[in-house]
């Protein structure tokens, strides 16, 4: 065992969604697993970083944990702002692909982040 396996990236889901979620949330989360984290290769169900979602008449709203594990770093900073683009760019994208009308993506405090 290296003293370094913690840096790897696990290969085994960290969350998996309920199964008792209403079946048109239950899809949208199945969608979202789609989208990759571009540091970690993890999809965004299995990090964490979903923890809300609602979904009307073909309209979805993501809430999502976008806190910043090192905020005194400026370099760290601007990589997340870049990784941050990447996941709500393609937040937005697989859902439109899969036809939902209105997409808004928020933060944990409820800042309007992406829409489309």
């Amino acid at each position: 065992m290296s003293l370094f396996n913690f840096l790897k990236p696990r290969k085994t889901p960290k969350r998996r969604p309920r199964e008792d979620l209403p079946p048109e949330v239950f899809e949208v989360v199945r969608i979202l697993e789609r989208v990759k984290d571009p540091e970690t290769e993890l999809n965004i169900v299995e990090e964490g970083l979903l923890y809300g979602l609602t979904v009307k008449e073909g309209n979805v709203e993501v809430f999502l944990l976008m806190a910043r594990s090192t905020p005194e770093c400026h370099a760290c900073q601007m990589l997340a702002v870049n990784v941050q683009g990447k996941i709500l760019n393609d937040i937005v994208s697989v859902l439109k692909q899969e036809g939902f009308n209105k997409i808004k993506v928020y933060n944990e405090i409820g800042l309007l982040l992406a829409e489309g």
